[in-house]
């Protein structure tokens, strides 16, 4: 096998899961929707490019989180498929941390647009 087909493997993997989960998990949907928004707003507002960096710090962080989400629940439901304490923590503390991401890129969102917003609705 050469070197090619184990990366085209590789990379065909992780477009499946990326696929997986956008199929399956409502919140990555959510997280989907919401990015084109910030870029398209991005666009319209002409944000200044530090300015992009955060926005795509955020929206990658909080893709990646939600991606390690869905993982980390898939296996939880595979070795315990009943309902279990242990359980219900890794899924929690899963969640959290998609929750701790999606706070971030709603402050960064709101130091980058908000000032923007505030002067186009003095504008009307």
């Amino acid at each position: 096998m050469d070197w090619r087909h184990n990366w085209r493997r590789t990379f065909q993997a992780a477009i499946d899961g990326i696929k997986y989960a956008y199929a399956t998990q409502r919140n990555m949907r959510v997280h989907v929707f919401a990015s084109l928004i910030v870029i398209l707003l991005g666009i319209l507002l002409e944000v200044a490019t530090s300015e992009w960096l955060w926005l795509l710090l955020c929206i990658t962080v909080v893709i990646a989180a939600e991606l390690m989400n869905t993982a980390i629940e898939a296996v939880v439901d595979m070795v315990m498929p009943d309902q279990h304490p242990l359980a219900k923590i890794a899924k929690d503390t899963a969640a959290g941390a998609v929750l701790v991401t999606a706070a971030f890129a709603v402050i960064t969102g709101t130091i980058i647009f908000g000032g923007r917003f505030v002067t186009l609705i003095g504008t009307l």
